[in-house]
């Protein structure tokens, strides 16, 4: 099948396409005709595009401005440039933000993905020693929940939540509610969070809960969110599929502060 550019960033044919060619840089129109093609279905993922020479020819530009195209698409997460194989599609993925304070859930469905959760445990228990250096010694409710993203498992979390919120909460239905907004229906305020992201491979039993390999990527999220009070209210530990999510934040002079430490 050739090649058919929705527009070509040459010869255009009226007055308003004159115009955005004085405007708009070459490279970013066939970047905006590749966008449309692919978020409008007509190149799904998975799909290759045709060979490099050929797509120049058929928008009417230079490799070099082909090629920077791609690399913004390839930016912007919707291309896969495969050395010795060719440019490529990418599957979607969801974002998981470190710029915001709200549930995983909450972040998941503002990006416009189907998420459901499993409930597999919501019980006091006694909490383990790495929890306890957060909320304290004695029993707090253990909520274990796995996160599916249109049906797919993609986040096993694990969180505890301390008294008094913690036996308030063990009888509620948090199978499609914040347990942030839970908590604050209990008029206890989240305030802040303390977060660390570190790269991980999967292991026994969560790789069987999230139905993959041991041994595949995925990110641990160990986050504390504290009251007003400063006093931790929840421990959650998230360990995210790196198959199914990517990571990203927006950076600021005064915005997030981000520290990188050796994990060793």
């Amino acid at each position: 099948m050739r090649w058919a550019p929705t527009s070509r960033p040459t010869a255009p044919h009226s007055t308003w396409g004159c115009l955005l060619e004085r405007r708009t840089p070459k490279y970013q129109v066939i970047a905006a005709d590749l966008t449309t093609k692919i978020r409008g279905g007509e190149l799904p993922p998975g799909s290759a595009l045709p060979p490099q020479k050929e797509l120049s020819a058929a928008y009417g530009v230079t490799l070099v401005t082909l090629r920077q195209a791609l690399r913004q698409l390839e930016d912007d997460g919707l291309l896969s440039q495969q050395p010795g194989r060719g440019t490529f599609v990418a599957s979607p993925k969801a974002t998981y933000r470190l710029d915001s304070l709200r549930g995983l859930a909450e972040d998941l469905r503002a990006q416009g993905h189907t998420v459901s959760t499993e409930i597999l445990d919501q019980a006091m228990h006694r909490a383990p020693a790495w929890v306890a250096a957060h909320l304290g010694t004695g029993r707090a409710l253990r909520l274990e929940r796995l996160r599916l993203l249109a049906g797919r498992p993609a986040v096993h979390q694990l969180s505890w939540v301390g008294s008094p919120a913690g036996a308030e909460l063990r009888a509620a239905d948090l199978s499609d509610t914040s347990l942030y907004a839970a908590i604050a229906g209990h008029g206890i305020v989240v305030h802040r969070a303390s977060e660390v992201l570190r790269p991980e491979v999967l292991t026994a039993p969560v790789a069987d809960l999230l139905r993959s390999p041991a041994g595949t990527p995925v990110f641990v999220s160990d986050r504390v969110t504290y009251g007003l009070d400063d006093q931790a209210i929840v421990v959650d530990r998230a360990t995210i599929l790196g198959t199914a999510m990517e990571v990203r934040t927006e950076r600021a002079v005064t915005g997030l502060s981000v520290q990188w430490s050796s994990s060793s």
